[in-house]
C-alpha cells in the first residue's frame, strides 16, 4: 500500500473511532461512575481530536487526489499499487470514492512494455527468421556444392526437410521436444492451473517416468526398425490404406484446430503487458513462424528451438527468484500456499468425476502423457531424425528430465503466483481479465520495473508457442506429403515438386489459422480446452496403435468400427463436457481467494459474483468425467468395441504378421507360440 493510501486509511480509522469513545463515556457516566470532571475531560479530548480530523482530512484528500492523477497519466512503479498485507483497506476497495485508484487505471500502468522490452522481442524473432534463413539457404547451398551428382538420389529433398536426412544430434533433438511439448499453453496454463486449483496436478509427472518406459518397451522400438517419417503409416502396413487416411485426416483436423489455440496464448500475454490488440499480434506471430518453418526445415525448426528453449528456461528463473525474494523468501511462499489450501495431495477415491483424484491423475495421466512421448506425429518425427535406436533412447531420457525440470518451473511459478496475490486476487478484481492473463501480471508485478525483464518472459512465451506452432506446421507437411499425395501418385513425383508441396502446406496451414484465433479467445481455459480438443483425436489414435501393437488377433475391419465408435463417443463427451465449462451448467470447485488486502478501487459485485465458482455443481453425467482421463477412455474405448467388433468380422491370422508391426515382447511371444503349434503338429504325425 502506497504512504498516501495509508494515511488516509488512518484517517478513516481515526474518524470512526471518535463516536465510539464519547458512546462508551456517556454510558459509563450514566451508570453514575465517572465523576463530573474527568466526563468533562474526555468529551473535551473527543472534541478536539474531531476538530483536528476535519482539519486535516481535505488536505489529505487532495494529497491522494493528486497521487492518483499522476498514476493514470504517467508510468509509475507497480510495486505501489499492487497487494499489501493490509487488511484495513477492504473498507475502501470496495467503495466507490472518486479519488481512489481504479483497477482500469492500474491495469493500464502495468502496460509499461518499453523500447527495451520491445527490442528484446524483436531480436528472439530475428534470431529465429535467421536460423531458418540459414538453413534454408546457407546451409542447404554449402551441403548442394560438396554433394557429387551421385549423391542426389530421389527423396532426398523430402528426407532433409522432414527428419534431416536421419543425422540429428541427441542434445539439439531433445531441447527440441521439450520445447515443443511445453507450448504457451502449458507454460501459461500449468501456472494457472495450480493457483486455481492447488498442487494436485503436479503429481502428473510422476506419470512422464511411467509413460517414457512404456514407450522405450511399446511403441518406439516398432516405428524404429520401420524407419517411418509419417506414422501413419504404420496403419496401412498393419491393417490397410484406408486406416491410413482415417488416422492422418484425424491428425489434420485436431492440429488445424490446435495451432490457433497455441497462438492464442503468446498473443494474449503480450496484449496484457504492452496493451497492444490481440488480433495485432496473432498474425505478427504466426507470419515468422511460418517464414522460417518453410525455408529451414526441421533443422530450423530444431535449431530454433534449442534457442527458445533456453529463453523459456532463463525467463522463468528470473521470474522465480525475484519473485521469491520480493515475498520474502521460500518461507513465506510455502506458508502462504499452506494456509491458503494450495499444497493439496490428489484426492483419495475412485470416482472419475472428481477432477484431480487418484484415478484421473495417475492412470489418466499416464495415458495422457502417453500419445504425447509415444504416437505423436511431430514427436515420432524427432525421434526419427536420430540416426539409431541407442541415440533415441539417449534422448528419450535427456527430453524427460528436460521436461520434469520445466514443469516443476511452471508449478513453482504457480505457487508463487499464489504467495503474491494471496490477499488480493486479481481475477477477482478485474485486473486480470481471464485467467490465462495471470502469469503476465505476476510478471509486471515482479519484473516490471526493470527494463527488458518483462521482454525477456514474454519472449520465453512466445518461444514455446512458436516452437510448438512450428513442430506442428512441419509435421502437418510430413502427413499431407506421405499419407495424401505419394500413396495416390502413380509415379515417383520430382524433387522440385516434393519441395513446393511440403512448403505450401507449410504456408497454408500457418496462415488459415490466423482466423482461428477469434473462436478460441470464446472457449474457456486453454489448458483443459487444449487437452480436450487432442483427447478427442488422440485417445481413440492412442488406442489403434495398441490394439495394432499388442493385439495381434485383431484384423483392419474390427479396429476400423472400434476407432468409429470410439471418436464419435469422445467427440459427444468432449464437446458436451466444453459446453457445460464454458455456460457454466457444471463446474469443478475452486479454492477460494481473498480481496481484503487490495489497495485499489474495483467492483466488489465482480468478486461476490465470482465466489459462486467456489462452489461446485453436482452432476454425474458421462462428461462431467475428468478431463484426464479423456485419453485413456477413447483409448480403452477402440480396445473394447475392436474386440467385440471380431465377434462379427472374424480374427486375423497371426501366422501371416510382420513381428516388425508388433512390440517386441509381443513378437517374442508370438514365436514361441507358432514354434510350439509346430511343435505340436510334428508330434501328431509322428504318432
Amino acid at each position: 500500500m502506497s504512504s498516501n493510501t495509508a494515511g488516509i486509511m488512518a484517517v478513516a480509522s481515526s474518524t470512526v473511532a471518535t463516536p465510539t469513545t464519547t458512546t462508551a463515556a456517556t454510558a459509563t457516566n450514566a451508570g453514575g461512575q465517572q465523576p463530573i470532571m474527568e466526563m468533562f475531560t474526555t468529551t473535551m479530548a473527543s472534541i478536539k481530536e474531531t476538530m483536528r480530523t476535519l482539519i486535516t482530512n481535505p488536505t489529505t484528500t487532495s494529497t491522494i487526489t493528486t497521487t492518483t492523477s499522476t498514476a493514470t497519466t504517467t508510468t509509475t512503479s507497480t510495486a505501489a499499487f499492487l497487494p499489501s498485507t493490509s487488511k484495513a483497506s477492504i473498507s475502501v476497495s470496495s467503495s466507490a470514492q472518486p479519488d481512489q485508484l481504479n483497477v482500469a487505471d492500474l491495469s493500464s500502468s502495468l502496460q509499461h512494455f518499453g523500447w527495451v522490452d520491445y527490442c528484446v522481442f524483436v531480436l528472439m524473432l530475428i534470431i529465429c527468421a535467421f536460423i531458418g534463413f540459414y538453413f534454408g539457404f546457407i546451409e542447404k547451398k554449402q551441403k548442394n556444392q560438396k554433394r557429387s551428382a551421385t549423391e542426389h538420389r530421389r527423396g532426398s529433398e523430402a528426407l532433409d526437410y522432414l527428419v534431416g536426412g536421419r543425422k540429428m544430434k541427441v542434445f539439439p533433438v531433445s531441447l527440441s521436444l521439450v520445447a515443443s511439448f511445453v507450448s504457451g499453453i502449458s507454460l501459461l496454463g500449468t501456472s494457472t492451473e495450480i493457483y486455481v486449483y492447488g498442487t494436485q496436478y503436479a503429481f502428473i509427472l510422476i506419470t512422464l517416468a511411467l509413460s517414457g518406459v512404456i514407450s522405450w518397451y511399446v511403441f518406439l522400438p516398432v516405428f524404429c526398425n520401420l524407419q517411418l517419417t509419417s506414422t501413419y503409416e504404420y496403419f496401412e502396413r498393419r491393417f490397410s490404406r484406408r486406416m491410413r487416411l482415417f488416422g492422418a485426416v484425424l491428425f489434420n483436423v485436431k492440429t488445424l484446430l490446435w495451432l490457433p489455440i497455441a497462438v492464442y496464448v503468446p498473443a494474449l500475454t503480450l496484449s496484457q503487458v504492452s496493451g497492444l490488440n490481440l488480433h495485432t499480434i496473432a498474425p505478427m506471430v504466426i507470419i515468422i513462424c511460418t517464414f522460417y518453418t518453410t525455408v529451414g526445415g526441421i533443422r530450423g525448426v530444431v535449431w530454433t528451438d534449442v534457442i527458445q528453449s533456453f529463453v523459456m528456461f532463463g525467463s522463468i528463473i528470473l521470474l522465480i527468484i525475484k519473485g521469491t525474494i520480493d515475498i520474502g523468501g521460500f518461507g513465506v511462499l510455502w506458508q502462504r500456499n499452506w494456509e491458503g489450501g494450495r499444497l493439496k495431495f490428489p484426492e483419495l477415491t475412485l470416482d472419475p468425476t472428481v477432477r484431480m483424484g487418484i484415478l484421473p491423475v495417475f492412470v489418466g495421466g499416464t495415458f495422457f502423457k502417453l500419445q504425447n512421448t509415444s504416437i505423436n506425429q511431430p514427436t515420432i518425427q524427432r525421434f526419427m531424425s536420430l540416426p539409431s535406436l541407442k541415440k533415441i533412447k539417449q534422448t528419450l531420457w535427456t527430453f524427460s528430465i528436460g521436461l520434469t525440470l520445466l514443469y516443476s518451473l511452471c508449478i513453482y511459478v504457480g505457487l508463487l503466483a499464489y504467495a503474491t496475490f494471496y490477499d488480493c486476487d486479481p481475477m477477482a478484481t478485474g485486473l486480470a481479465h481471464s485467467r490465462d492473463q495471470l502469469v503476465p501480471v505476476l510478471v509486471m508485478n515482479v519484473l516490471g520495473q526493470f527494463p527488458g525483464m518483462p521482454g525477456i518472459f514474454v519472449s520465453g512465451v512466445f518461444s514455446a508457442a512458436l516452437s510448438s506452432l512450428s513442430t506442428y506446421l512441419n509435421s502437418l507437411a510430413a502427413v499431407v506429403l506421405e499419407d495424401f499425395i505419394r500413396p495416390f501418385c502413380k509415379e515417383e513425383i520430382s524433387e522440385r515438386t516434393t519441395a513446393i508441396v511440403m512448403r505450401s502446406v507449410v504456408v497454408i496451414c500457418g496462415l488459415s489459422s490466423i482466423g482461428l484465433v477469434y473462436v478460441v479467445e470464446q472457449l474457456g481455459m486453454v489448458l483443459q480446452l487444449s487437452a480436450t480438443l487432442q483427447s478427442i483425436v488422440y485417445g481413440p489414435m492412442l488406442g489403434i496403435f495398441t490394439v495394432g501393437m499388442l493385439m495381434p488377433w485383431l484384423n483392419e475391419k474390427s479396429v476400423l468400427s472400434g476407432s468409429i465408435v470410439s471418436f464419435l463417443c469422445m467427440a459427444w463427451i468432449c464437446i458436451n463436457a466444453q459446453i457445460a465449462n464454458v455456460t457454466g451448467a457444471f463446474r469443478h470447485s475452486k479454492l477460494p481467494v481473498s480481496v481484503e488486502g487490495c489497495d485499489y478501487e474495483f467492483d466488489m459485485t465482480k468478486y461476490l459474483n465470482s465466489t459462486s465458482e467456489y462452489l461446485p455443481s453436482q452432476g454425474s453425467s458421462i462428461y462431467h468425467v475428468s478431463f484426464l482421463l479423456y485419453t485413456g477412455l477413447g483409448a480403452v474405448l477402440v480396445m473394447l468395441a475392436s474386440n467385440v467388433a471380431s465377434l462379427f468380422f472374424g480374427l486375423n491370422d497371426i501366422s501371416k504378421l510382420d513381428g516388425k508391426l508388433l512390440a517386441p515382447f509381443m513378437a517374442k511371444l508370438m514365436k514361441k507360440y507358432q514354434y510350439a503349434e509346430v511343435k505340436e503338429r510334428e508330434n501328431f504325425v509322428l504318432k
